[in-house]
């Protein structure tokens, strides 16, 4: 059977781990690696991979694995999939999800390709277990509690803002869906600490959450990518009372992540034109092989 060629599109935590993944995978090829620097200073560990700066420099590309930032997902994503290559992502900002999924809609049944967006591990594979969840007690809540782990996406933001040099943002869950982000930074020389932990706060991506900010010395000594998740729902089923669900996973953040990519990829291959999230696709999609093995073995 023919694998699918897939090229992995910026090369952070997420890149690596996802290219691990894809040689893990057993329907799956690496078409090359795209990075800001190209082949400079290429990684031993692609030394066997063309690394390139743009996707077009790439032959035979079924599907590209967008590992780069959250707010730069929609403009990679609509260059790419106007290509004809498929795109999944991690975007990671719940908010705008909708929009998102609209913009790209166009753009993939223009080209005739396939977008899967927000596929990580939240929003992403927990989205699913929150579905089935809501499924099951129609009526209820669900409480979502992250961490305690570093969060790649808010730690990425932290970054991004002027005079800071490096950073690291942990979720502490508070209990019922709330949570606290602990955020350690390190300044760049010149920078006022307080005008940064103000834009930190100020930011969409920490607006909404009782957020501590503090400078340190090294964030590196700080860093551990584990992370994970409690959902719980109490609801009810039909008209019976006190139903109660829960589900509980210890993870590290971007293994788990790089793997949920290229299980969207896969199945980015056996949707119709469009952009999609993952509440949207068969589950069974993600898996490789045989539809029949695997309904034989899971069901």
């Amino acid at each position: 059977m023919k694998k699918i060629r897939a090229a992995v599109v910026g090369y952070g935590n997420i890149g690596k781990f996802a290219l691990e993944a894809l040689e893990a995978a057993p329907d799956f090829e690496v078409a090359g690696v795209v990075r800001r620097s190209g082949a400079e200073n290429k990684p031993a560990e692609l030394v066997n991979y063309p690394v390139v700066k743009h996707i077009s420099e790439l032959k035979d590309v079924d599907v590209a694995i967008l590992a780069a930032p959250t707010r730069s997902i929609e403009v990679y994503a609509k260059e790419i999939l106007a290509m004809g290559i498929n795109t999944v992502d991690s975007y990671d900002i719940h908010s705008g999800i909708v929009d998102l999924r609209r913009s790209l809609d166009k753009v993939a049944k223009e080209h005739g390709a396939v977008s899967i967006i927000s596929a990580g591990w939240d929003p992403g594979s927990d989205s699913v277990v929150r579905t089935l969840m809501q499924s099951l007690a129609p009526k209820g809540i669900t409480y979502t509690n992250f961490g305690p782990g570093m969060s790649m996406g808010h730690s990425v933001c932290c970054k991004a803002i002027e005079g800071v040099k490096d950073a690291l943002s942990m979720t502490i869950p508070v209990g019922t869906g709330i949570h606290r982000r602990m955020v350690y930074i390190e300044v760049e020389e010149g920078y006022d600490f307080e005008k940064i932990a103000a834009a930190i706060k100020a930011d969409p991506y920490f607006v909404n959450d009782e957020t501590h900010v503090k400078q340190v010395e090294s964030v590196d000594e700080l860093k551990d990518m584990g992370h994970g998740v409690n959902l719980v729902r109490k609801g009810v089923s039909g008209k019976t009372q006190n139903q109660l669900f829960e589900f509980n996973m210890k993870i590290n953040n971007p293994a788990l992540t790089s793997q949920v990519l290229v299980n969207v990829a896969r199945a980015s291959m056996k949707q119709q034109p469009g952009c999609y999230t993952m509440v949207e696709i068969p589950v069974i999609d993600l898996l490789p092989g045989d539809r029949e093995e695997w309904i034989a073995h899971l069901v």
